[in-house]
Order: structure tokens, then C-alpha cells, then sequence
């Protein structure tokens, strides 16, 4: 399914690209992104979820804030903005790595490399 709706890197499309029954074209669904994140944490990808979340930290406005879609060409908030559904999805995602088991010790990342340890 990750495939099928990616438009690049943690982003996610709501549906398959032209394949929602609208004109025009759609931006990427972030909340799906953060859903993906909270998936991710939760199956045991923990580090996949960190790295994940912290791209997603990236594309927020200079208030933090988040729109309901993103341009995943320009970077540009698409839609209803501020979106509650994403900020509600961030914070679940946030939850979700911070209850996911801490990685092993002969894991690659290095202890302490995130706010999330």
C-alpha cells in the first residue's frame, strides 16, 4: 500500500494519484504520513519511525503548523489550514515511538541520536 500512494519520501496520497473521482490533481495526505509513522513504531520499526517523523518535522510552516495536504513538488501547504486531523495524527505518532521498545544495543544508530531515546 506504501507504494502504491507514495509521492516521495514519508509522503503519502489519500488515494492512488488521479483515481479520486475529482478533477485536478490532489497533494500528499499528511496525516497519512503520520498514521505510516505510528504503523511503523508499532510493528517494531522504530528507527524507520524516528527518521520518518523527523523528515515530516521538516515540512512544518515557520509556525510549526501543518496544512491538510502538501504540494510534495514545491514543499507548499495545500488545503484547510491549520488541519486538526494532522496535528492529532503528528502527536500519535510522536506517542507511538515514544511507547515503541528502544533499539538494541548492536543497533546502527547510535544511542542518544534523537529526542525520542
Amino acid at each position: 500500500m506504501r507504494d502504491r500512494l507514495s509521492a516521495g519520501g514519508p509522503l503519502l496520497y489519500r488515494y492512488p494519484p488521479g483515481r479520486d473521482g475529482f478533477p485536478g490533481t490532489e497533494g500528499a495526505f499528511l496525516p497519512c504520513s503520520f498514521w505510516l509513522i505510528q504503523a511503523l513504531a508499532r510493528t517494531g520499526r522504530r528507527d524507520e519511525a524516528i527518521d520518518l517523523f523527523q523528515t515530516m518535522l521538516g515540512h512544518a510552516t515557520p509556525l510549526g503548523l501543518y496544512a491538510e495536504e502538501l504540494d510534495p513538488a514545491t514543499g507548499a501547504h495545500l488545503g484547510n489550514y491549520p488541519q486538526t486531523l494532522t496535528h492529532a495524527a503528528l502527536i500519535q505518532a510522536a506517542l507511538a515511538i515514544r511507547d515503541a521498545p528502544a533499539p538494541d544495543p548492536g543497533s546502527d544508530r547510535p544511542q542518544g541520536s534523537t529526542s525520542f531515546n
